[in-house]
């Protein structure tokens, strides 16, 4: 045979040494009898390696890839030849793989690799599928132009999207995956996927048997995400979804060793179709015995006596046994007072506890608690991670921990809350990172924290005086005036200090106009927590003529105010002490019906005093679980009248008010209960009372309590406290001039949509209780316009706080009968009054 090609034959693999592969394991070959004998191996030398058909590999990278080189030594018939192919064949980039000579020369051979690539992906198409989905499948399966498509790639891809749809409740989804050839490129292939969801499967029924000693509704209560249908549950029935079924399942089994069923077992669980788009749910529980707790022996502790700390445990003998109380006791509990705070509150970070059943005897278990103490840990280095925005000096000076102290748990817990309530990090994502050394008894805290958005666009709406008010305001709470003149800080704005800038304006057309700014430093002087306010203001309301027109109406007020604030050690650290300097000036021109006087001047000079205590877990504007808040005020004007000798009785309202004088005494308390799960109860009273120095002067037209309404009129006129009461109309609960005593009572039952870092939202649901009154004669805490009601908060780190109620009064106004009985309010940036 004639060589005019420039390929010899394939030498056969399996016997020889060159070889054709179409699979791994099938191979063909082609030989030169005149060069290559199959009975006598001979050793040649690679003279050349190059690759035919690889257009979208680079042929260096395959050279590499066969583990051959130019120069090497290789025996034909050999393993070497088989080997590439194989490490080719691995790569999964080819469907066939072949070893050819070109030519040989002597001991020298030339070798050629002849490939056929796989198809490469040009695009994939999704059909049926909405654009949400579609973009939640494109970041599951990953699929990038120029991927070699496999046949695991494709099954990959339509396993991974099976499963998508399948988490979401739909059953009998189908994907189909089809290959076809790309437009624009012959070696690349574009992939249609047509997904058909079916319908979503919901849950019909659940059965439980088995269950003597605990009551099924129970049971179905423990289960969070597997719920039956009901006609209260005919809109939110339970998608089915198996690990929603298997997490719920464990549920169970921890409600019975709550009751002291230990060895419960869910013997048989089955789920079977009642319907095409519904499944049902059939469990068989086995009880096994129910046992109590017996003796309890401590061995291995040194710093604590037994009796200290089964005193600690809370737990006596002949008490159920608990598995998840005992738990709760031992370890970690969210309110430090289990066995391993106490340690842990003293350095002891290296301390253990194991709990030992040492005898089962019929219904009962004694219990050995074997306990490693450990060394005393001081803390050596503190770190923060993860904030690309606040400074680290910001984060530190709200830390407890500090090197050199003894490490102590509650400090990390308090850490986390206030890093928590500054709002500028997510509560969700902020973890602490303690990193032991035995070696040497130390430990390094890290606190791993997340940035999120905390600036504010403020868009408020609002009622008042018959029009809607507007509000446009902007507030940076996490400023740096110290960067201001530096021109790399501004991105947009010089940010990390910790600093609160905000500037407002609001306005109802030409009836209302009002702006303010603000600016506070939380750490005066950066050594200590104490606060640094300024505020300033400035409001006109008329009724909207020209300033040359003579029936024009108007009030001014200009206002100033400077606060200090500070952190109490005692009675705990959460108190906070705050002190507020404030003058207001008013000037009223032909404003009538509204005060005692409608032409003059005003002024307001007071010093408000409060003192408070927060230990809520997170900042005001979030979805609070635990904790409260306690205010308690004092504003104060000077006692003008008591140095004067003054005829008041013969002076006009307006000589009387020149300088204002009264004080003003308030008391707020809110708290929240965690009931079930993220289910939320907070409690609000609230009570307000705005006295004066001498009888002859009486009551200041000024400061008085408006109550009624959504709360936002929009409007800051002369002090007024406009209070929210849901279901009534704006002040309707109050003198049309304001009343000097208000009492509240509030209570929401709070559950959370979602608790995204984007967004929270809750709903709500409501009943409250006020009412004001003219003189302490007249004041019955008891004697209370009701009100119910249902609502919804959305609050975004952006925007603030959004807000939807529909109120339901439950009593008449007898100055107003044809007060409508419901009544819907929507704001946005809406504080619902003080109280």
């Amino acid at each position: 045979m004639k060589k005019n090609s420039s390929f010899l034959f394939i030498l056969l693999l399996s016997i020889s040494g060159f070889l054709r592969a179409q699979e791994p394991q099938a191979i063909g070959s082609a030989v030169d009898s005149g060069k290559i004998s199959y009975s006598s191996p001979r050793e040649y030398t690679i003279a050349d390696i190059r690759f035919a058909g690889a257009e979208g590999v680079n042929n260096q990278v395959l050279k590499l890839v066969t583990g051959l080189s130019v120069g090497d030594k290789i025996t034909i018939p050999g393993d070497k030849i088989s080997e590439a192919i194989q490490n080719l064949w691995r790569q999964g980039m080819f469907v066939d793989v072949q070893c050819l000579t070109d030519k040989i020369e002597g001991n020298h051979i030339w070798l050629v690799f002849k490939v056929t690539e796989r198809p490469r992906l040009d695009y994939f198409k999704l059909n049926g599928v909405t654009k949400s989905e579609a973009d939640d499948i494109r970041s599951r399966i990953k699929l990038i132009r120029r991927k070699v498509i496999t046949d695991y790639v494709i099954e990959y891809s339509r396993q991974s999207i099976v499963d998508y749809f399948v988490d979401k409740g739909y059953l009998d989804v189908k994907v189909k995956i089809e290959q076809q050839p790309s437009p624009t490129d012959k070696s690349m292939v574009v992939l249609i996927v047509t997904v058909d969801e079916g319908h979503k499967i919901r849950i019909q029924d659940i059965f439980i048997t088995g269950n003597d000693n605990i009551k099924t509704w129970r049971l179905l209560r423990a289960m969070d995400d597997t719920k039956r249908r009901r006609i209260w549950t005919i809109f939110n029935s339970s998608k089915y979804i198996e690990d929603n079924f298997r997490k719920d399942q464990k549920s169970i089994i921890d409600k019975y060793k709550e009751k002291g069923f230990k060895d419960a077992v869910i013997t048989r669980d089955t789920v079977y179709r009642s319907g095409p788009k519904r499944v049902s749910i059939a469990l068989t529980i086995k009880e096994g015995s129910k046992y109590y707790f017996n003796t309890i022996n401590w061995i291995g502790n040194t710093k604590y006596s037994s009796k200290q700390l089964t005193d600690r445990l809370g737990i006596r003998k002949g008490d159920v046994f608990d598995q998840t109380l005992l738990d709760a006791r031992l370890f970690m509990n969210p309110n430090s007072t289990d066995v391993s705070s106490l340690y842990m509150d003293d350095g002891y970070l290296f301390f253990q506890v194991t709990p030992i059943e040492a005898r089962v005897e019929h219904d009962s278990i004694d219990l050995e608690m074997r306990i490693y103490e450990g060394k005393q840990a001081t803390i050596n280095k503190v770190t923060v991670s993860g904030n690309t925005k606040t400074n680290d000096q910001v984060i530190m000076r709200e830390i407890r921990t500090r090197p050199g102290q003894l490490f102590r748990r509650s400090d990390i817990i308090r850490s986390q809350r206030e890093l928590s309530v500054l709002g500028y990090f997510d509560p969700e994502k902020l973890s602490v990172n303690p990193k032991p050394n035995p070696a040497d008894g130390t430990v390094d805290i890290e606190y791993q924290v997340q940035e999120k958005p905390s600036d504010q666009l403020e868009l408020s709406g609002g009622w008042g005086a018959g029009r809607i008010v507007g509000t446009l305001g902007v507030t940076f709470n996490n400023f740096s005036a110290r960067n201001m003149f530096k021109k790399s800080s501004w991105r947009p704005l010089p940010a990390g200090d910790g600093q609160r800038l905000s500037v407002r304006a609001q306005s109802n057309g030409t009836l209302y106009q009002s702006v303010n700014a603000s600016f506070t430093e939380p750490w005066l002087g950066g050594k200590k927590p104490m606060s640094l306010t300024f505020t300033t203001y400035y409001s006109i309301q008329s009724n909207g003529l020209a300033f040359s027109d003579p029936s024009r109406t108007s009030f001014n007020i200009w206002g100033v105010t400077l606060g200090l604030g500070s952190r109490l050690k005692k009675p705990d650290d959460f108190f906070t002490f705050f002190t507020d300097l404030n003058y207001a000036y008013y000037v009223l021109h032909n404003f009538s019906n509204v005060f005692s006087f409608s032409n003059g001047i005003s002024n307001n000079i007071n010093l408000r005093m409060s003192i408070s205590r927060s230990n809520t877990d997170k900042s005001p504007m979030e979805y609070i679980t635990r904790g409260g808040t306690m205010t308690l005020s004092g504003q104060f004007t000077p006692p003008y009248s008591l140095f004067e000798n003054n005829n008041y009785a013969t002076e006009s309202a307006q000589e009387k008010y020149k300088f204002l004088e009264f004080y003003k005494i308030k008391f707020t308390t809110q708290w929240f209960t965690k009931l079930v799960g993220n289910l939320v109860l907070n409690s609000r009273v609230g009570f307000g009372y705005l006295g004066f120095y001498n009888p002859a002067l009486g009551q200041t037209p000024f400061e008085r309590f408006y109550l009624g309404g959504s709360g936002l009129t929009g409007y800051s006129l002369d002090g007024r406290e406009i209070i929210a009461m849901r279901g009534y109309n704006d002040g309707s609960l109050s003198a049309t001039t304001g009343s000097p005593i208000i009492n509240k009572y509030s209570m929401e039952l709070r559950y959370p949509v979602t608790l995204s870092q984007t967004a929270n939202i809750y709903g709500l649901v409501f009943a409250e209780a006020a009412n004001t009154y003219d003189t302490f004669a007249q004041y019955n805490p008891f004697q209370l316009y009701r009100s119910t009601g249902l609502g919804v908060r959305v609050f975004l780190p952006m925007f603030g706080l959004l807000g939807l109620d529909y109120g339901w009064r439950l009593d008449d106004v007898p100055s107003n009968l044809g007060m409508q009985r419901g009544q819907l309010s929507f704001t946005i940036g809406a504080n619902l009054g003080e109280l």
